[in-house]
């Protein structure tokens, strides 16, 4: 309860605190502090509110500050203006100087009406406006008084302890010897201040907070009145009247003398009393419904504890039962390891077998013929032909015998050194790294129906844009979407987007003609129902069709401006950039006005389809078809193949004109109205796109939105 007690702006209890027309409540003290001039008369009103002023030394300097008057802003008595400072507990506060000498006077020039005040609450900050009786015109909150009072003297109570106590913690104080300024139990008095000898003169009273104690008479710091309790309080506007009456109007109680005399003499009044009673129980009735309240609040509470001690215990099984399964883990690793080394061991076992083999059998053979070469030396080295000639033939053939047990690999290792053993642990480590917790909130089941964004969905000459969003409050997780659109003429559905996003927009579709659109949703579980069809129109392409160069899907040298009208580029080298507009059918027209052309470049005019390379001229690949100019001549070229050279180049102001006419299947080029050779190719077919392809020496402007021309010149020939 003691935050309700405290005062918005000081932060302390409640002191003098009068009911602001908003219904919060400021201490009086507080409520000069923060009160503020209006601009006309700002810069005096320090002065009027500081207490120690010019104008206190004259006597009624605090009337003064509390008379400030003010006229409000609006017939509300509701203004906006707000302090320029803070206090301590976060309010802002109007500065309290000393006023210079002489701004009193300064204050209400010659012919100025007087002062004006505002109040602004520190809670809701609304502005009140003061009357000519200042803050003393607010109501005094008595009952917010009284209480703040009784929790004073309440907790003044509980903090007096016997100070000659030598339990823990010590018991209550008893009484209070003015004369030693001790505060004793009934225990330590008896035994520490016996009512005789020296003491038998001191005086004891009850301890600060007692009803006995002095300023703590237990009627709420009232004196004794008529009704045996609190003084009657009087008519803020009638020092002498009490009141009597309640005025519903103005919801405030009032005195007979008010209603004879003052504003509230045509106001609904009702009795004090009645009113006092009927408030008290509406009070007790909602304060019921905040019991309930309050109730459930403390049933919940217990039900968090429970739920913190339920969540530790869960937390601590939990981390048991994952060290028990990452423990399992490495012990099957353990025991695959041990495993392994045992494969490891063997093998090993194995080579060295071999080579011991291998070393002992070489080494016998090795002792034998070494052991045969050194008889034979010794046999060569006799001079007696007969004796030598007697074993020479035995000894050939032992030789012989011997070189051939040296046969073609016996002098080879039967093994080699590495071990033929690999181990394949990434898959081991890709599903250790992968390892974490399942967790599913919901069921996970299909998709609902997509909901489409009718103000989102449009067309654009031969394009559509489709938007649509999932229905609120859907818990089944989405992993893409699938677009299907139709033919334009009544067919089957196809495919035509699938991904994540949720707008989507379609290109390259025939003019003039009726498209229907649907899309579903679809997650792991399956695939969602469709949504609603929507049918889109687009433009009579026999017309005219609007567009414009396209950033997205142009090459990162060039630069765009005029609204993506006019293309240059950054690079020496030749780039591509397209134009936002696709075409499958019908005759379209467009032009391209060369704004700067220097140092004799060749910029390339024409279409192309959407996946055409950028980064070199346009037609040298097999997804474009152009004419490309310099100052002099033209040329056609696709799959860069050169053809039809013509006559006629271009220079700064030219324009060149592009006719694709997707009825006859060719494409035609002109060059300030000239048309360049016979149409440049034929058997176009497919949905293409505008497109050029210039560097930084030369800028074009696009111009769209064309007749198709009726009349054009008669064609160069071209030159052999």
């Amino acid at each position: 309860m003691e935050e309700e007690l405290k005062c918005p702006v000081c932060g302390s209890l409640f002191r003098e605190p009068i009911i602001l027309p908003c219904s919060h409540n400021v201490c009086l003290p507080c409520a000069r502090t923060i009160a503020v001039q209006t601009p006309e008369s700002e810069q005096h009103l320090p002065s009027l509110l500081h207490p120690r002023g010019p104008c206190a030394a004259g006597g009624g300097g605090g009337d003064h500050a509390d008379k400030l008057s003010l006229h409000s802003e609006t017939d509300s008595g509701y203004g906006s203006y707000t302090p320029s400072l803070k206090s301590p507990n976060g309010v802002r506060v109007l500065p309290l100087v000393p006023a210079p000498p002489g701004a009193a006077a300064a204050a209400a020039p010659r012919g100025a009406g007087p002062a004006s005040s505002s109040l602004t609450c520190p809670q809701c900050h609304r502005s009140a406006s003061l009357d000519q009786r200042g803050l003393r015109g607010f109501q005094r909150n008595r009952l917010l008084e009284a209480i703040v009072q009784r929790y004073q003297q309440g907790r003044a109570a509980a903090a007096a302890k016997c100070q000659l106590c030598d339990r823990s913690p010590p018991e209550p104080a008893a009484v209070l010897c003015e004369q030693c300024e001790v505060l004793y139990c009934a225990a330590c008095q008896l035994r520490c201040h016996p009512a005789r000898g020296p003491f038998a003169k001191h005086r004891l009273a009850p301890p600060p907070g007692h009803p006995g104690a002095p300023g703590g008479g237990g009627d709420g710091g009232g004196g004794k009145g008529a009704g045996g309790g609190r003084k009657l309080p009087t008519c803020a506007e009638h020092d002498l009247e009490n009141y009597s009456m309640y005025c519903v109007s103005c919801r405030s109680p009032v005195c007979y003398q008010c209603l004879e005399e003052g504003k509230h003499g045509k106001h609904d009044v009702k009795a004090l009393g009645a009113m006092w009673k009927q408030h008290k129980a509406q009070l007790s009735q909602a304060l019921n419904g905040v019991s309930d309240k309050a109730k459930e609040a403390k049933e919940f509470l217990v039900q968090l504890k429970n739920l913190l001690q339920q969540i530790q215990e869960n937390g601590l099984d939990y981390e048991a039962c994952l060290v028990a399964q990452c423990d399992a883990l490495v012990d099957a690793l353990t025991r695959q390891k041990a495993k392994l080394l045992t494969k490891v061991t063997k093998e090993r076992e194995h080579k060295l077998k071999v080579v011991w083999d291998q070393i002992n059998h070489c080494t016998l053979k090795l002792r034998q013929s070494t052991g045969l070469m050194e008889y034979c030396l010794e046999v060569i080295k006799e001079n007696d032909p007969s004796g030598f000639l007697q074993i020479s033939d035995a000894l050939i053939k032992r030789v012989q015998v011997s070189q051939e047990q040296w046969v073609k690999g016996a002098l080879e290792p039967k093994v080699s050194a590495e071990f033929d053993l690999t181990l394949d642990s990434e898959p081991l480590l890709q599903s250790i790294h992968q390892l974490d917790f399942i967790q599913m909130k919901f069921p996970v089941t299909v998709p609902p129906v997509p909901l489409l964004q009718l103000e989102k969905c449009c067309t654009r000459n031969n394009s559509v844009t489709l938007a649509w969003r999932m229905p609120p409050l859907s818990h089944n997780p989405v992993e893409g979407y699938i677009l299907e659109l139709d033919d334009g003429d009544g067919g089957q559905f196809r495919e035509v987007y699938v991904g994540k996003e949720t707008l989507c927009t379609i290109d390259g579709l025939h003019f003039n003609s009726t498209y229907n659109a649907r899309v579903k949703a679809f997650n792991s579980s399956g695939v969602g129902p469709y949504s609603k069809t929507v049918i889109l129109q687009t433009s009579d392409g026999e017309l005219v069709a609007w567009f414009t160069f396209d950033p997205s899907s142009a090459h990162r040298d060039i630069v765009l401006s005029n609204d993506n009208q006019t293309a240059t580029c950054n690079s020496y080298d030749d780039r591509v950039v397209l134009g936002t507009a696709a075409f499958s059918k019908g005759v379209h027209y467009w032009e391209l006005h060369v704004d700067r052309y220097d140092n004799h470049p060749d910029p390339a005019f024409g279409i192309a389809r959407i996946n055409v390379v950028k980064d070199m001229m346009l037609g040298k690949d097999d997804k474009a078809w152009a004419m490309y100019v310099d100052n002099n001549r033209s040329w056609f070229m696709h799959c860069n193949s050169h053809t039809n050279r013509t006559e006629g180049g271009v220079s700064k102001g030219a324009t060149v004109g592009v006719l694709l006419d997707l009825n006859k299947h060719n494409l035609t080029f002109y060059i300030n109205g000239q048309q360049q050779g016979p149409p440049a190719f034929e058997n176009v077919e497919g949905v293409f796109m505008p497109a050029l392809s210039l560097n930084r020496n030369v800028q074009v402007t696009l111009h769209t939105g064309l007749e198709v021309p009726q009349c054009v010149k008669q064609p160069k020939l071209p030159n052999n």
